[in-house]
């Protein structure tokens, strides 16, 4: 096996425990809905608590971890909240119903 062979494999291995999205989300709020501006952009969200945060709001519960199932990183020159990369469309923030 070639260095870059090992090196993937070794980073494939880093993440195989946070594989499980029940164990990432143990205690976690989850984002259950969306609400859009004109343009189509997030403004706010809404938690399965029935919390509703605004924007800057849900950054900063998502990168304090009380947000489940989400990133924030930054693009733009600023920080972006994203739904972790799964491969399901349909829990995509911008695919969530709109409140």
């Amino acid at each position: 096996m070639d260095q870059f062979e090992e090196a993937y494999e070794s980073y494939k291995q880093q993440g195989t425990p946070q594989a499980n999205q029940s164990d990432s989300a143990a205690g976690k709020e989850e984002i259950i809905a969306v609400r859009k501006n004109e343009e189509d952009n997030i403004i706010a969200i809404k938690t399965d608590s029935g919390r509703e945060l605004d924007y800057p709001t849900a950054l900063a519960e998502a990168k304090a971890g009380n947000l489940a199932n989400v990133d924030v990183f930054h693009k733009y020159g600023r920080d972006i909240l994203r739904s972790e990369p799964d491969g399901i469309k349909e829990n995509n923030l911008d695919q969530l119903p709109e409140f």
